[in-house]
Formats: structure tokens, sequence, C-alpha cells
């Protein structure tokens, strides 16, 4: 398991009983999480104090129970970069602090290319991996199909000092605007993922994981330049296995480049026990 482990802001303090107790700055958040199925026999005592507790809703959804009144967002920063934080109606807050060891390799690989690199971030969300990779240096074209999301990744890119980077936002749905960037001629570098088990495009298109994800890929393989430097596909979805993953990507990409794929868990450690929660697959495709 690749561990997100150099966050400053963000604790995962302890996990147990389906919860995460989480410290997002200053403010400890209790949030469900389906994969925690165990039960911690030595909880921390900081449970009791939690700000805030997301409750699930059996009809969906859910909601917060504020015990103690919280600003309505706050700022946390990671490695020079800055996000607002949220919390939302869906249990989230707008970072998924796990995915911090994928912007760090991004980055890395970017740095380290000795060229100009084109990027393009799919299922983007609030731009995470869309301002380490500016940051480091590369063109970034950040994709979602919800405009909220796009307006929060502008938000944070004007928290980390980034507005002036070269980031096209765009609005659009995953299918349709690679179809478009084919006919264009448009070509990217690399290429990171981070598509929802199920969703919905810009105009109420279904999107499931397992019925999509191949034809998305073969559309990826044709925007990716001549000389590509990596693509980076996550998975929260529990059937995709990091053995799926890894034979997804050598069926469409390394049809056509030749690869070397390495996936795995990703996930965060808990302070309070040593362990670590996973939190999805990456699978990472580095090119020869």
């Amino acid at each position: 398991m690749r561990k997100s482990q150099d966050w400053q802001d963000y604790r995962l303090i302890d996990a147990s009983d389906g919860q995460r107790l989480e410290k997002w700055g200053g403010i400890t958040l209790v949030r469900p999480d389906p994969q925690i199925i165990w039960k911690n026999p030595d909880p921390s005592p900081l449970w009791s104090k939690a700000d805030a507790v997301y409750h699930r809703s059996s009809s969906g959804g859910g909601n917060w129970e504020y015990r103690k009144q919280l600003p309505e967002s706050w700022n946390i920063s990671y490695k020079g970069l800055t996000f607002m934080v949220k919390p939302t109606g869906f249990k989230h807050t707008g970072i998924f602090p796990e995915q911090a060891v994928n912007w760090d390799l991004c980055s890395e690989l970017i740095k380290n290319a000795g060229r100009e690199i084109n990027v393009l971030n799919m299922f983007a969300y609030t731009g995470g991996a869309t301002l380490a990779c500016a940051k480091a240096g590369a063109k970034v074209c950040h994709l979602d199909a919800v405009k909220g999301m796009v307006d929060w990744g502008r938000t944070n890119a004007k928290l980390s000092g980034l507005s002036d980077k070269p980031i096209r936002w765009i609005v659009d749905d995953a299918v349709k605007f690679l179809g478009r960037e084919i006919r264009r001629g448009n070509r990217y570098d690399g290429i990171i993922l981070d598509p929802p088990s199920y969703g919905r495009g810009t105009n109420g298109e279904m999107w499931k994981l397992e019925d999509s994800i191949c034809d998305l890929m073969n559309m990826c393989t044709e925007v990716l330049s001549d000389n590509p430097l990596f693509i980076v596909l996550n998975s929260y979805t529990t059937g995709l296995s990091s053995s799926v993953m890894t034979y997804l990507l050598q069926m469409t990409v390394g049809r056509k480049y030749k690869i070397r794929v390495d996936s795995q868990e990703i996930g965060l450690p808990v302070e309070q026990t040593g362990l670590a929660v996973p939190a999805g697959n990456t699978a990472v495709v580095y090119f020869d």
C-alpha cells in the first residue's frame, strides 16, 4: 500500500466501527467509511470531542450534526498548495487526502521530465492533482462535469497562488470531451483519471465504471502524445482489484505503447492504531 503520510494539516486520528475520526486543520470531524469493518478496542478519547458528525440516512445521503458552530469553510495546506475545506451534504469535504500520494508522484515525474508536459486531469473534482501538476510546471486541462467542482478548483488555484498558471478549466462530459479532442488532434503527455463508481454527465448521461472504463481508456490512448510520460488511474470501486486495473491498461494502452503498470492500494495511516485505512486502488502507467 502507498500511504499518504506527509500531511501536516490533515490527520486520521482513529478508525473504528465504520467511522473515521479526522482532523482538518483545527476542526475535528467524524465521517462514515464502509471499509472500516473493525472495532478498535482502545479508541481515541477524541471521539467524544468531535466538532461535527455525519449521520447517514436510510433513504440515502445524510446530514451533519454540528456540536459547535463552525465556519462555512476553512483552508488547509499541503506542500505549498492551499485548499478550501467545506462539509457537504454527501459527507465529503472537497478533498480526498489519500490522493496526495498521486499528487506527489505526478509532480516528481513532471519535474524530472526535462521538457514541457501537457496533462489532462479528468473527473478532476476540486483540483488537487491539477494544482500539483501546475505547480510542478505542467500545462493542465482540468475537466469535470460539475460546474460547482470546477469553480471550487478555481478557488483553490487562487488560494494557492496559481491563478496565472496555464490551466484550462472545462465543464463537460468526459466521453464527449475526449471525442472532440481526438477530432481536434489535441494530445497529452500525462492523463489522470479519478472516475466515480457511478455518476452522470452534464446532460444526465449515466456512468457506471465497470461498463464504461474500457472504452474510456481506449479513447484516452488516442489522445496520448507520441512521447507520453504517465497515466494515473484511480478507482474506489471494490470490484476493480489491482490485477483487474493492470489487465485493463495492458489491453488498452498497452496495445499501442510499451508500458509498465504499477497497481497498488492507496491509504491513510491511522494515528491511534498504526494501521492504515484502504482508500481505493491506483494504477500508474509508465512508458518505456
